[in-house]
């Protein structure tokens, strides 16, 4: 049978780290699991709570395509409090997963061909679900001077119709403060580029809040997720923040490719946000991950890492101990019984001298974890 070239994406290779890491497991080895990003906490007890009692009393059907107006409400009242951002929930739009966004906000605002720049190293989706849209992924090499995020400069002579920025980053944790953000988004704009400004990390920063674009503009798209700081992965539920007069074209795309989110993750959702207490014992445990992460992985022989400012990962420049990360990643897997993530995934020019690191389990993992990682670079003369 024929088959279409939007299929020809590369493989999300995290996930078949995963996988290896699954069947060690299931041949009776114990892992420890750096590759994910994934809080190591289900979802929010008064979650969980919520949807068990809609289930006992509600059919739990479709709801309407821009999510339940509840829901809507509440994340418009978010970027009040976080923020001090006054939102329409008119301009909120609930999707299945930060991935729900990304497909409805590259098919609102582009035209197959287009041209769309994302940072390297970057969150390897983008280019895979640009790609399977006919989309031209346009990779922006950041420097490590810039903290591996893109600047106006880094735009020049591109001819892009949309850029998109992460802060903080997958997989570097870096962070645009508000100069520097607003630069690129009057880049952007003078270039009849549409912006787009993945947030999905914010609630998770260490020294400063993140700053959100829609302080900036109401001409943006932003999106953000559950998955993160809410601790709700595989609930795949998510929102978007698109521009009023935008509204009913993602409506209309919506109704027709995902009909509705699932209404089960959205009553879960909508009691996550007001688990600030739970939230923020899950935030103590990244910061002490952080911490030994930042302490522990130079004294295991990976001492070329930046500080992450959000989120919960440190990007290493391995380049002096390997020139294939893949291959790398998979011989501590087999031998420290330790998953992490080549760098192969966020930046196909530069990535097999990088590998990520993942600090969203428990601290008893970490340690754990950086006690294997030390024992193995010891036994096979790395250090």
């Amino acid at each position: 049978m024929r088959n279409s070239t939007r299929g020809e994406v590369d493989p999300f290779i995290v996930m078949d780290v995963m996988e290896a890491a699954r069947a060690a497991e299931e041949a009776g080895r114990h892992v420890i699991h750096m590759e994910v990003g994934q809080p190591g906490t289900p979802a929010p007890a008064a979650a969980r709570d919520a949807l068990a009692r809609a289930m006992a009393d509600q059919p739990l059907g479709y709801t309407v395509a821009l999510g339940l107006p509840a829901l809507r409400a509440r994340i418009a009242q978010l970027y009040g409090e976080w923020y001090g951002v006054d939102l329409d929930p008119a301009r909120v739009v609930v999707t299945p997963g930060s991935s729900g966004g990304f497909i409805l906000a590259f098919t609102t605002l582009f035209d197959a061909g287009d041209r769309v720049g994302i940072g390297a190293p970057g969150y390897p989706s983008y280019r895979q679900i640009l790609r399977a849209l006919d989309l031209e992924p346009v990779m922006i090499d950041t420097a490590p001077e810039n903290r591996l995020q893109p600047v106006p400069s880094d735009l020049a002579g591109l001819d892009l119709q949309g850029l998109m920025v992460a802060s903080p980053a997958n997989p570097s944790g870096t962070m645009l403060d508000r100069p520097a953000l607003a630069a690129l988004m009057e880049t952007a704009q003078a270039q009849g580029a549409g912006f787009i400004s993945d947030e999905i990390y914010h609630g998770i920063e260490y020294e400063q809040k993140a700053v959100s674009a829609l302080e900036i503009s109401d001409e943006v798209y932003v999106i953000n997720s559950f998955s993160k700081y809410f601790s709700m992965t595989g609930w795949r539920v998510g929102w978007m923040v698109v521009p009023e007069d935008h509204v009913r074209r993602v409506e209309r795309l919506a109704q027709n490719l995902f009909i509705c989110p699932s209404h089960a993750s959205q009553v879960a959702a909508l009691a996550a946000m007001d688990a600030g207490d739970e939230l923020e014992q899950n935030m103590a445990v990244y910061r002490r991950n952080r911490q030994l992460m930042l302490d522990g992985l130079p004294k295991a022989g990976f001492d070329r890492i930046a500080p992450p400012d959000g989120a919960f990962y440190v990007y290493a420049d391995v380049s002096h101990l390997t020139d294939d990360s893949r291959a790398f990643a998979a011989e501590i897997l087999d031998k420290a019984g330790v998953a992490v993530t080549p760098g192969l995934d966020f930046d196909t020019a530069r990535g097999a001298g990088t590998l990520r690191f993942s600090y969203a389990r428990s601290t008893e993992d970490i340690e754990e974890g950086l006690a294997r990682l030390a024992r193995f670079m010891a036994e096979t003369g790395r250090m």
